[in-house]
């Protein structure tokens, strides 16, 4: 496993002064007007142009018999005549302004199923989030779109305090990344990117729709998780080598490194955090590198302690299933050394099994039942896709027989260069 080796350019410790309500901050403060001019920023995990050409994915694929692909785009929706189905998959499109509605296919497996419609929502939504109550949390470039899964429609889009710039798209543009629920409902915490400095985390009352504090954290924070408890919330900093916590009744913050392989690099290392989960029982966080080390951290003494893993692979987003099973994106290789794209799927006694995925993906969700794994293939480098890979997680063993094609992963049609996702 190679990286490039550097000087880390924004490890710095980070420290928010806000209180819940309040709105003063050191940092200039603002709410972000619509209609900004939208420029084209070309992005990827490290610096550089990355973002493949214009046109050449631009509207949802689907599979056909031999293999080749259909291009079908399903219609901006601002009403639903029949209700969302429950089971239904919502992904956020970041190659578009929209999320989409897709059926998962018959029992969920992704066989004959397909997106049902889209929602306009703002300029490049990234990370998702779903309450009890069926409304969508979407963070966009622009603000926090609400959304109405049932019958489709956006309720509203809540601008950032946090100034960003001008509305873009890309891996790298300003605006909402990272999102998470409070586990009472009451509470949405986005994680806010800043081009060239450090990034926020916004607090959203629910009820209200509105911003009711803001805490520094580190540079792009790709994701955002609460404890089980609610009285934390992480921020998973890609670009500063850390983890911020902060208290969610006094937004106090602290800041722990995470970096199993150093921060030589800086801002051009491929080595960083970027997607976490949180484990339940001890309120632990897991974190994947590479498809090598699984950073364990304890948020009460930032201690950090190295799992092995088996994939090789860059890897980006990670989720749980209900049994504690880890379910971990292999994006594909960095170096000449690496595996190809790949899901890991890691037993809570940290055995693992691979499965071998076509082309880069981003993130992943779980079905309740921990049976289904869906895998979104919008990815935020070259090589991503407008669809969904299905993994049945109950026939792994059957993947390893070169003969059997019948549990091997369904590709299934989804929106225009999904990443984030959810399971309605």
């Amino acid at each position: 496993m190679t990286g490039v080796r550097g000087v880390d350019a924004g490890g710095g410790d980070v420290r928010g002064v806000d209180v819940r309500g309040s709105r003063v901050r050191a940092a200039p403060l603002r709410r972000l007007t619509l209609g900004l001019l939208v420029a084209a920023v070309l992005a990827g995990c490290t610096t550089g142009p990355t973002e493949a050409a214009p046109g050449t994915t631009g509207t949802a694929n689907t599979p056909t018999a031999s293999g080749s692909t259909a291009t079908v785009a399903p219609a901006p929706s601002r009403g639903a005549p029949t209700p969302t189905p429950e089971g239904a998959l919502l992904v956020a499109d970041f190659g578009s302004d929209t999320v989409t509605f897709v059926d998962p296919g018959r029992d969920g497996s992704g066989r004959n199923g397909g997106p049902i419609a889209s929602v306009e929502v703002g300029t490049a939504p990234y990370g998702l989030v779903v309450g009890e109550d069926g409304r969508a949390w979407v963070a966009t470039a622009e603000g926090v779109a609400v959304v109405d899964t049932q019958r489709r429609t956006r309720l509203a889009l809540i601008p950032y305090e946090t100034e960003t710039g001008p509305v873009t798209t890309g891996e790298y543009r300003g605006g909402g990344m990272g999102i998470a629920l409070a586990p009472d409902g009451r509470y949405v915490y986005v994680g806010v990117n800043v081009p060239g400095g450090n990034g926020t985390l916004e607090v959203i009352d629910t009820a209200t729709r509105e911003v009711t504090g803001v805490a520094d954290v580190g540079r792009r924070p790709f994701d955002v998780d609460a404890s089980p408890d609610g009285r934390e919330v992480y921020a998973t900093n890609h670009d500063s080598f850390d983890v911020t916590a902060v208290d969610a009744d006094t937004l106090r913050t602290r800041r722990m490194e995470v970096a199993p392989y150093g921060t030589e690099g800086g801002l051009g290392s491929w080595l960083k955090p970027h997607y976490a989960v949180v484990r339940p029982q001890d309120g632990r966080l897991l974190l994947p590198f590479e498809g090598e080390r699984l950073a364990v951290l304890d948020p009460r003494s930032g201690k950090v302690t190295i799992e092995r893993m088996t994939a090789d692979t860059h890897q980006h987003g990670a989720a749980l299933a209900p049994d504690g099973t880890l379910l971990v994106v292999g994006t594909g290789p960095i170096g000449s050394a690496d595996e190809g794209p790949s899901l890991t799927v890691r037993a809570p006694d940290g055995e693992e099994r691979i499965v071998p995925l076509e082309g880069p993906h981003e993130d992943v969700a779980v079905s309740a039942d921990g049976r289904t794994a869906y895998v979104t293939g919008g990815f935020t480098r070259d090589g991503y896709w407008n669809g969904i890979t299905v993994v049945d997680l109950d026939s792994l063993d059957d993947l390893d027989d070169p003969n059997n094609e019948k549990n091997k992963p369904i590709r299934l049609s989804a929106g225009n260069r999904p990443l984030g996702i959810a399971i309605l």
